[in-house]
Order: C-alpha cells, then structure tokens, then sequence
C-alpha cells in the first residue's frame, strides 16, 4: 500500500530540534506535491503550525522535564513522502482528512499559546 509520510521537526529558540512524522494512507492516491500545495497554503509563513490543532503529538525538547525560556509553541513542516510503510496516525486519518483537519485549523486561526504556562 502507498502511504504519505509528513515530516515535521519542532525548534526551539536555540535551534535545537526535535523531528516527528505521522503516516497516513493514501487512498485517492492524491499526489506529493498536490499534498505539500495545500499543507503550504494553510500553514502559517515558515510553514509553521500549532501540533495540538491538528492532532499529531507535540515533540518539545524539555529540558529535566521541563520548558524553558526557548521554548514556543510552533512546529515546523519539513515535507511529505510516497512510502510503504504502514499508518501510524493514532486518529487512522487518510492524508485527505488529515489535509480537511488542517484547512479547518487553518480557517479557525492557529491558536498560540504560551508553554511556559504548561509548567
């Protein structure tokens, strides 16, 4: 089976990162850069996205369990991918509902929030 592969990577203030990835099946068979196309158009500028909104685990780099003065609430998108391997979206979302998922974050406004407060 063909499955998309979203790469995505959180940065904190000091550059360090910390990357994810979430599977998807590809069902329509909906093309890669079709994919990325629209993933680009609802994120915001640097492809910058709030992980909780979208339902794709948060990957913070905490340091002895805890947030620091670099952290912020973004993640990044790196890109998507053609693979074999199997769904691991916990939600077992097709790329084409995880891409409704975002445009619908997207339209409602991405929700930033301060991570210090999670402390």
């Amino acid at each position: 089976m063909i499955n998309v592969k979203f790469n995505y990577l959180y940065r904190d203030g000091g550059n360090f990162k910390s990357w994810g990835e979430v599977i998807f099946s590809n069902l329509e068979n909906l093309p890669v850069n079709e994919i990325e196309a629209k993933l680009i158009n609802a994120f915001l500028p640097d492809n910058q996205f709030i992980a909780s909104q979208i339902d794709i685990p948060e990957k913070f780099l905490l340091l002895d369990g805890k947030f620091t003065k670099y952290d912020h609430c973004h993640h990044e998108f790196d890109c998507a991918e053609i693979c074999q391997e199997n769904s691991t979206d916990v939600l077992d979302r097709s790329i084409s509902d995880f891409l409704e998922n975002i445009e619908m974050a997207s339209k409602n406004g991405w929700k930033a929030f301060d991570v210090l407060e999670r402390a």
